[in-house]
């Protein structure tokens, strides 16, 4: 002890004898969650042109470096900023200008929300998101008809909450020009005494929304702003939007390089073979705040809509299989297009089936390739026969769809499928990571959330008192991993961010409680009071 002491003492003297480093911010007395290597913690960390240049104690940092702003932050707990890995950033902000129908209770709500939306915003195309008929008592798709009889001359087209089913009115499939007869693929167009009900599923939706009028471009920014606002407020410094447009790409990246948006993005490129042509010629775009270098990819739908491909049929509807979205030609052909490059596929999986065609066209395509971290988005349902070809597969999941689908899930699927559903730990444990986001605006957009959910298993009203299928619940340091280091490294950018260590940008979050130790149901009580990105405060 007294030799440690004598240690400390010379430490601080020849310290103290040097002269002091100028950098922009000091950080001290906090409660600090690394997420290095080896996952220590500190008090304090230095910032210098929007990176940290060092981690150590309070006592350190200010014996060694003079501050323009020293932050004493009192105890509270920092962790680095939060990645979500799977999100749709830009649609979240769009649904801001739409009619909200997330958390109706029934399809008169749906209405009412539509009727109230109208008479404040009298829009030419009403649009709108969130209705789920698993969440009402008549747990059917609705009909279009009470649509029909209020706004005959208004097209209406609502999505589902998972945005693989839509509700459109008359006056929209008009619009479109869709009749009864019209030939579809990839999905279903759902019919009932020989008339069309307004419900579309998946490929099919793609008629209806062809026609849905382009925001123009002062729209797209607010959107963009007010996703921004939304999700810093949460403390995300980095999301990964899960399929754009080339055209949106270039408005996030003039945003940024103006300074007028600050969050970082890793955009996922929608699939098109004109979208790979274009980017694999360019090559990765990387700037500090940019990264495009991954093309997303549909296999299936989603359960909640029965779309999601299954091997065999659903529990509840007989000879009902979901289907793929993506001609199963044309998957394999954009593999082998965007294995020749550098670029990353990350494919929507869902259902066993969709997930095994994946894995098996991953495996053929990747044969010799190293470090090329493809992605399979979701990894809902996977046959348990299927899970070793995780090995070199990144699972990118999302909790809290565990936490939304356990009411209903087991009678879409059956109880031997559930074994292979959900099965996050399982998932870790066959590639020794797992990318952690929310899918937002499917999902709510808190990280806190997504923790809970990861290691709780619970919804927010404590069910189930044990957790669903708890056995695959994550803990606390595995859960914050996904959220920060693991996800960083789902996008190449382990070397940048993700953790606080010397050399990656400060971006980090100042939350009121203590993560990795506050009581296990107070989780989603936790407040993000400040959020940073490049050592700047953003809230």
């Amino acid at each position: 002890m007294k030799h440690l002491i004598s240690s400390l003492i010379l430490t601080i003297i020849l310290i103290s004898c040097t002269k002091k480093i100028q950098v922009d911010t000091i950080i001290i007395g906090a409660n600090i969650y690394t997420v290095n290597d080896e996952f220590t913690k500190a008090e304090a960390f230095a910032i210098k042109d929007g990176k940290i240049i060092d981690v150590g104690t309070s006592v350190e940092m200010q014996l060694k470096y003079a501050a323009t702003y020293i932050n004493d932050v009192k105890g509270k707990t920092i962790v680095p900023g939060f990645i979500d890995a799977h999100c749709h950033f830009y649609g979240l902000g769009l649904q801001q200008q739409k009619v909200d129908l997330e958390g109706t209770k029934s399809f008169e709500e749906v209405i009412e929300r539509i009727v109230d939306f109208q008479k404040d915003k009298n829009v030419a195309y009403i649009t709108g998101r969130g209705w789920d008929q698993n969440d009402w008592e008549v747990k059917e798709f609705p009909s279009k008809e009470k649509l029909d009889e209020l706004f005959p001359d208004t097209p209406i087209a609502v999505t589902r909450i998972d945005g693989h089913a839509l509700l459109a009115n008359q006056a929209a499939i008009d619009l479109a020009g869709i009749t009864i007869k019209t030939p579809f693929s990839g999905g279903e167009i759902i019919k009932k005494d020989g008339k069309l009900t307004g419900i579309f599923i998946d490929a099919p939706m793609e008629l209806i929304e062809a026609k849905i009028p382009e925001p123009s471009k002062a729209e797209k920014i607010r959107a963009l702003k007010d996703a921004e606002n939304i999700c810093i407020d949460l403390g995300l410094t980095t999301v990964d939007d899960a399929g754009l447009s080339k055209e949106t790409i270039e408005l996030i990246d003039s945003l940024q390089q103006a300074r007028e948006l600050k969050i970082r993005i890793y955009a996922m490129v929608s699939v098109s073979d004109k979208n790979i042509e274009y980017f694999t010629k360019k090559g990765i775009i990387k700037t500090d705040l940019l990264n495009v270098r991954s093309f997303k990819v549909y296999a299936d739908g989603a359960l909640g809509s029965r779309g999601a491909a299954m091997k065999k049929s659903y529990s509840d509807q007989h000879n009902h299989f979901g289907a793929l979205v993506t001609p199963l030609a044309d998957l394999r052909s954009y593999a082998n297009k965007i294995a020749a490059s550098d670029y990353q596929m990350n494919t929507h999986a869902i259902g066993d089936s969709a997930n095994y065609v994946m894995l098996q066209t991953y495996k053929k395509v990747l044969k010799g390739k190293k470090d090329r971290r493809w992605r399979i988005e979701h990894a809902q349902i996977v046959d348990v026969a299927d899970f070793h070809y995780f090995h070199n597969i990144i699972p990118s999941i999302q909790p809290t769809h565990a936490t939304s689908d356990m009411y209903w899930a087991k009678d879409r699927i059956g109880s031997e499928r559930m074994k292979g559903a959900y099965a996050y730990k399982v998932l870790l444990d066959k590639y020794g990571k797992v990318a952690l986001g929310t899918d937002f605006p499917v999902e709510k957009v808190s990280p806190l959330l997504t923790f809970y959910a990861a290691v709780a298993r619970k919804d927010l009203n404590n069910f189930p008192e044990k957790g669903f299928q708890k056995e695959n619940a994550l803990t606390r340091v595995e859960t914050l991993k996904g959220m920060t280091i693991w996800a960083a490294y789902a996008n190449f950018e382990e070397n940048e961010k993700g953790s606080i260590e010397k050399g990656k940008f400060a971006d980090f979050i100042v939350l009121d409680n203590d993560i990795m130790q506050i009581e296990e149901s107070k989780i989603p009580t936790i407040k993000v009071e400040e959020t940073y990105i490049n050592g700047v405060k953003v809230k």
